[in-house]
């Protein structure tokens, strides 16, 4: 892309779309930011749109640290941080070896199984108690988590798979996310930039789209915060299952 493609509406419009889609994640909505890379991938490659996108999710990491400061569960990120590093360096390691495709059908069909259960336990009106926090399993999805978001910017549902049954109020939870994904967003730029994808054409279109992403930041925590537990959550899981759908359908269109 170069910055002709400013002057193409269509263009614009997808662009700031997902920008936009970005700020409402890094927000508190996180389950729309796995969006952002398929709205771009409508006008730009997929590397390319990747890359674009992640100096902005740093950028509003940092909004968002400075909206919900404070708010996160430090065990839960002691727990799953250094997974989370560690599948980001597999990520990194094993780009060209395992397709992209297959890790997307692959966590599309876990969100899919784990939403499938809160809704047979709401079904049964079975609700689950709050899991107890567990280190093995904390690093299994973190890590998981860290290597989905470095190859497609897409560790929201193994991190919510850990997360949302442990109960947390909803503050909690959103900070505790924005927390996970601000480290996990900031040691992908150095991989990142090792492949070359940090020039000044990929960068500028970056900076030109941010404040669209911060603004949309501040949209998101304001719904946020004003969702009770009980709203919370349902909502939480439908976004979690329309997610889960678009990674298996970009997974088998891949295969």
């Amino acid at each position: 892309m170069d910055m002709t493609s400013f002057h193409d509406p269509w263009a614009v419009a997808v662009m700031g779309l997902a920008a936009a889609i970005v700020g409402l994640a890094k927000g508190g909505l996180s389950g729309v930011g796995i969006m952002a890379v398929p709205v771009l991938v409508l006008v730009l490659p997929p590397v390319q749109a990747a890359a674009i996108l992640l100096p902005i999710l740093c950028l509003t990491d940092l909004v968002a640290t400075w909206t919900w400061w404070g708010t996160w569960s430090r065990r839960t990120l002691a727990y799953m941080l250094p997974g989370a590093i560690a599948g980001v360096g597999v990520g990194w390691l094993t780009a060209a070896l395992v397709p992209d495709a297959a890790v997307l059908l692959i966590v599309g069909v876990i969100a899919l199984a784990f939403v499938a259960r809160w809704l047979w336990q709401l079904w049964h009106r079975r609700p689950s108690a709050p899991s107890p926090e567990a280190a093995a399993p904390a690093s299994v999805w973190g890590s998981l988590a860290g290597y989905t978001s470095f190859v497609a910017h897409a560790g929201g549902p193994p991190f919510q798979v850990y997360t949302l049954p442990l109960g947390l109020d909803p503050r909690v939870l959103t900070g505790t996310s924005v927390a996970f994904f601000t480290i996990v967003n900031y040691v992908k730029l150095i991989p990142y930039a090792a492949l070359g994808e940090f020039d000044g054409q990929n960068l500028g279109t970056s900076a030109l789209l941010a404040p669209v992403a911060v603004a949309f930041t501040f949209v998101g925590a304001w719904i946020i915060r004003r969702m009770r537990a009980e709203v919370f959550y349902p909502v939480t899981y439908a976004l979690t299952a329309l997610v889960g759908l678009k990674l298996v359908w970009d997974g088998l269109s891949g295969l």
